[in-house]
C-alpha cells in the first residue's frame, strides 16, 4: 500500500471575493494589486505543483472522491445552516458567519472538500491505503455547526468521521490539530463527547481570539477529552517539539485511538502573514514522524491529515512536502531554500526554557481528567 493524495482542481476553484488580506475592499481598503484575500488557491496549487515537480507524486496513490451528501452534513450542521449557505451560494456569493466570504458555487465546492476528507478516512480505515493526505478547500476546522467562520465552510473533519461511524458504528479517533489558529470548530463538535479526542497545538490568542485556553478539557461525557495546547508567539521549531513530547504525545498514547486525523494548517512557519509562531519545514516533519510512529503502533497505522490553513503561498509547499515526505517515508531531492534562515531566526535559549516550563507545568497540573495523558 502507498500513501494516498486527495485533491480535485474544483476546490481550488471557490472564490472568496475582492479582498486585501482578511479586509473587504471597500472604504479606507484600497484593492489589492496582487494575491488578495489569504486564502487564496496560490498556496494549494503551488504544493500541489511541487509534489508534481519533485517527483513525489508519481510515487503516491492518487485519489479523489465525490461530494459529501446533504445527509453526511446533516450529522454535524442543522439543516437552518446548510439552507442559508446554499441560498447565497446559489443567489451569487456572501457570508454565512465571521471571516467566511464566499462566492457562487462555494456550497458546491465545500461538500467537495468534506467529501475528499469522508472519502480519504473511509480508505484509511479499510486499509485500502497505507495513510494519507487531502488538500481540500475550503477548510474546515473553524466551522461551527450553526455558522462559517475563519475561511471554514463546513466541518469537514467531523463530516467524515460520522459518515464513518454511520457505516461502523461506534469508534475513538483523535483529532490533533497543528494549524496555528485554534481548531474551534471541531471541538465545538466534540466538546461533550468521549468518543472522540480533540487536541489544539495554536498560539496563543491568534484566532479565534479568546479561545483554545489550557483550561477548557471538555464537558459531560467529554470531561478530559479536549487538550489545547497554545504557544507563546514566537515559539519556534522547540515549542511544538516540546509541546509534542510533554503533552500531545502523551494524550494520543492514553486515549487509544482506532484512528488520528490530523488537521494539517501550515501557518506556523515563519512567513505566514496571519500568526508570528517561526516554525518551519522540518518541524512539520518532525511532528509527522512522531504521529505517523505512534499511529504505527497503537492504531495499526490508521493515519491521516486533512489540510487546514497556510498563507505563505511561497512556503507553504515545502511545508507540505515535508509531510507528504514523512508519510510516504520517500525523500525527494527538494532543498527547502529558506530552512536556513527560519533555523537561525530560533528564539533565544532563555525564552525556549520558559516556554517549555509553561508546558511541563500544564502537563503537571492535568493530571489529566478522564485519563487523557
Amino acid at each position: 500500500m502507498k500513501t494516498a493524495f486527495y485533491h480535485d482542481e474544483r476546490c481550488l476553484w471557490h472564490s472568496t471575493g475582492e479582498h486585501a488580506l482578511i479586509l473587504p475592499v471597500g472604504g479606507w481598503v484600497q484593492p489589492p494589486a496582487g494575491a488578495g484575500h489569504a486564502e487564496s488557491p496560490e498556496s494549494k496549487r503551488r504544493f500541489r505543483n511541487l509534489l508534481d515537480v519533485s517527483g513525489l507524486a508519481a510515487q503516491l496513490d492518487m485519489r479523489g472522491g465525490a461530494p459529501a451528501s446533504r445527509e453526511d452534513m446533516l450529522r454535524v450542521h442543522p439543516s437552518g445552516y446548510l439552507d442559508r449557505f446554499k441560498a447565497l451560494s446559489d443567489a451569487g456569493g456572501g457570508n454565512a458567519g465571521i471571516y467566511s466570504p464566499f462566492g457562487a458555487g462555494s456550497f458546491e465546492i465545500a461538500a467537495l472538500s468534506a467529501g475528499l476528507a469522508k472519502q480519504a478516512v473511509a480508505d484509511v480505515w479499510a486499509r485500502r491505503v497505507a495513510n494519507a493526505y487531502v488538500l481540500s478547500r475550503p477548510p474546515g476546522h473553524h466551522c461551527l455547526p450553526e455558522q462559517s467562520m475563519g475561511f471554514c465552510l463546513l466541518a469537514n473533519i467531523p463530516i467524515a468521521l460520522e459518515a464513518l461511524r454511520a457505516e461502523h458504528g461506534p469508534l475513538r479517533v483523535a483529532v490533533l490539530d497543528w494549524d496555528v489558529h485554534h481548531g474551534n470548530g471541531t471541538q465545538a463538535v466534540y466538546y461533550d463527547r468521549a468518543d472522540t479526542l480533540t487536541i489544539s497545538i495554536h498560539q496563543e490568542s491568534c484566532f479565534p481570539p479568546g479561545q483554545g485556553l489550557a483550561s477548557e478539557h471538555g464537558a459531560g461525557a467529554g470531561l478530559g477529552a479536549n487538550l489545547n495546547v497554545p504557544l507563546l508567539p514566537g515559539g519556534g521549531h522547540q515549542a511544538y517539539m516540546d509541546a509534542m513530547e510533554l503533552l500531545v504525545l502523551p494524550a494520543l498514547r492514553a486515549f487509544a485511538p482506532d484512528m488520528i486525523v490530523v488537521a494539517s494548517g501550515l501557518d506556523a512557519n515563519g512567513f505566514d502573514p496571519l500568526a508570528r509562531m517561526q516554525a518551519h519545514s522540518e518541524t512539520f516533519r518532525a511532528m509527522t514522524e512522531q504521529v505517523k510512529s505512534l499511529a504505527d503502533t497503537i492504531c495499526d497505522g490508521r493515519l491521516l491529515c486533512v489540510h487546514e490553513g497556510g498563507y505563505a503561498e511561497v512556503i507553504v509547499p515545502f511545508c507540505g512536502l515535508a509531510v507528504l515526505e514523512a508519510l510516504s517515508g520517500i525523500r525527494t531531492a527538494v532543498v527547502d531554500p529558506v530552512l536556513g534562515l527560519l533555523q537561525a531566526q530560533q528564539p533565544a535559549p532563555d525564552f525556549v526554557t520558559f516556554q517549555r516550563d509553561r508546558l511541563q507545568q500544564q502537563a503537571d497540573r492535568l493530571a489529566l481528567p478522564a485519563g487523557v495523558a
